[in-house]
C-alpha cells in the first residue's frame, strides 16, 4: 500500500500509521477492521458539514440545511469522493469480496471514505480532520447550489422528460447482494427516449433509484 500517496491526496501524514491500515481494512480482511473509524468518521462528517452549511446559508431554515448536507454526505457522494482518492486501490479486501468487486462497490468506498476521516480524527484531533474534510469536499462545496438542489435527481429526471412530452423513465432492480441487515441494491433505469440506461446501487432501493436517476439525468441534459 502506497501509504504515502494517499497522505498526500488527502493532506494529512498519520502520526499512527496502524491507524491508516485500520480505516483501509474492510471486515472480510481482518481485524482490527474499518467500521469504528466509520462510526468516528461519520460524525465528524456531518458535523463539519454542518457547520460549513450554517456559516455559508445563514438564511436558510434547518430543514434546508438538513437536506444540503444530506445530498453532500450520501453513499453516492462519498464513493464518488472515494474514487477520486482512489481508495479502492489501498483497500484491504477479503478474498471473495475483493473478487466480487468490492474494490468499486459503493457502500465499501463510502465507508472507507468515513473511517478514513475518523482516523484522521483520532490521530490528530478535530481541527486536522476538519481541515482534511474541508479539502476533499471542497469542490462539492463550492458548486453547491441550494436552489437547483432543491429537487431529488428522480423528481429532476420526471420533469425533464414530462416538460418535453416524452415517456418517463423505468426502473428496475437487477441485483441484491448482502445479508438481510445490510443489503446492497442494484437498480437500472432506462430512459427509451434518449436511449440511455443508467445502474445504481445503494442500501435500500429507493436510494439506489436516486443514484441511477442522478447518472441517467446528467446523460439526457448531455445530450
Amino acid at each position: 500500500m502506497a501509504a504515502a500517496d494517499l497522505s498526500d491526496a488527502i493532506g494529512h501524514v498519520f502520526g499512527d500509521a496502524a491507524l491508516l491500515r485500520q480505516a483501509l481494512t474492510h471486515r472480510s480482511h481482518s481485524q482490527p477492521h474499518n467500521e469504528r473509524l466509520e462510526f468516528v468518521g461519520d460524525a465528524v462528517l456531518n458535523c463539519v458539514i454542518a457547520q460549513v452549511l450554517f456559516q455559508r446559508f445563514p438564511a436558510l431554515p434547518e430543514g434546508e440545511l438538513s437536506r444540503l448536507r444530506a445530498g453532500l454526505v450520501n453513499q453516492a457522494s462519498l464513493a464518488s469522493h472515494g474514487e477520486r482518492l482512489a481508495l479502492g486501490r489501498y483497500l484491504q479486501l477479503g478474498e471473495g469480496e475483493a473478487r466480487s468487486g468490492g474494490a468499486t462497490r459503493p457502500s465499501i468506498l463510502a465507508d472507507a471514505l468515513e473511517a478514513l476521516i475518523g482516523a484522521v480524527f483520532v490521530d490528530a484531533g478535530f481541527e486536522r480532520a476538519q481541515a482534511v474534510t474541508l479539502g476533499i469536499f471542497e469542490q462539492a462545496l463550492t458548486e453547491l447550489d441550494p436552489v437547483a438542489s432543491e429537487k431529488d435527481p428522480k423528481t429532476r429526471l420526471q420533469e425533464h422528460l414530462q416538460a418535453r412530452r416524452l415517456a418517463l423513465p423505468v426502473y428496475r432492480v437487477t441485483a441484491v447482494r448482502g445479508e438481510a441487515h445490510r443489503q446492497e441494491f442494484e437498480v437500472e433505469c432506462a430512459v427509451e427516449a434518449f436511449g440511455v440506461r443508467a445502474s445504481g446501487t445503494g442500501t435500500s432501493r429507493r436510494a439506489a433509484e436516486q443514484v441511477a436517476a442522478r447518472e441517467a439525468y446528467e446523460r439526457v441534459v448531455g445530450e
